[in-house]
């Protein structure tokens, strides 16, 4: 290299400290095809090649967010899709049935279409004051739903019953009260559900009428609010025969309304004391 070239040490560190590191031709060339913001960021963020570079500070965590909303999203619409296909086999192994006799119990409608398939569950529903009234049975299968469509014309009680296919569900019991140990199944069976309770009628009064026509009770828990017209109440035998007899109190009058009496689902838990 002739004389008048040459570049000293110094002057070669002094043109180097005035380059500016994130100029194009500073990029490795491995990198030249890579256009889109994303790869561009990963770039120039790697402190390997850039250790002072401060350029996109919180780029990395804005995708890392996207990522994972486009992940819950997706999570969501599974578990709607997955809830919708349960709901709607649910729906098609359940029977809408119409005039039912106010005396009629859910237990009896269950032995009732149980000659059709394994029911898993049956709710009556209605205004007990009502002559007639509905409910829905839901099967194990849909086969039992399709054989129960026959029933329709059976005389339960007084009336003829009707049965149609349902275009609803059964809302499931809130699992976090159903029996949790074989103790408390135990005691779903020596306990039962009472609705359309006067609200004039005190809990005392309550115990006293099942005491007197079925047996002694043990634990009675009444609730109501300012929104219902009446009050409903889970009450806790000392023997299950007591709670069989109970279903037959449906119809009596307490106080002034004729109270519906059916099997518990839940068992009646002691209070939880706040300190």
């Amino acid at each position: 290299m002739a004389a008048g070239a040459e570049i000293s040490g110094e002057k070669l560190v002094d043109m180097f400290t005035k380059l500016n590191p994130l100029a194009k031709e500073f990029i490795p060339s491995s990198y030249a095809k890579q256009q889109s913001f994303n790869n561009l960021n990963a770039i120039t963020t790697d402190e390997s090649l850039f250790p002072n570079n401060k350029l996109f500070p919180d780029d990395n965590n804005s995708i890392n967010r996207r990522r994972r909303n486009n992940f819950n999203q997706g999570r969501r619409r599974l578990n709607g899709r997955s809830f919708r296909a349960q709901r709607d086999n649910s729906i098609r192994r359940t029977v809408y049935v119409s005039d039912i006799d106010q005396l009629v119990t859910e237990e009896r409608l269950a032995a009732l279409f149980s000659t059709c398939g394994q029911v898993v569950d049956c709710r009556v529903c209605g205004d007990p004051h009502s002559v007639l009234r509905f409910a829905f049975v839901e099967f194990a299968d849909e086969h039992g739903a399709r054989v129960a469509l026959n029933l329709g014309g059976t005389v339960l009680g007084y009336y003829p019953v009707r049965v149609l296919p349902s275009k609803t569900a059964i809302l499931p019991v809130n699992p976090t009260f159903l029996p949790r140990s074989e103790d408390e199944r135990e005691m779903c069976s020596r306990t039962v559900y009472c609705t359309n309770i006067d609200k004039k009628v005190s809990q005392s009064e309550v115990k006293s009428f099942f005491e007197t026509a079925c047996g002694e009770v043990t634990r009675l828990r009444l609730l109501g609010d300012h929104v219902h017209s009446t009050r409903i109440a889970f009450v806790e035998f000392v023997m299950a025969e007591s709670a069989i007899l109970a279903l037959n109190c449906s119809g009596m009058v307490l106080g002034t309304q004729p109270i519906r009496v059916s099997p518990s689902k839940t068992p009646v838990r002691s209070r939880v004391v706040r300190q």
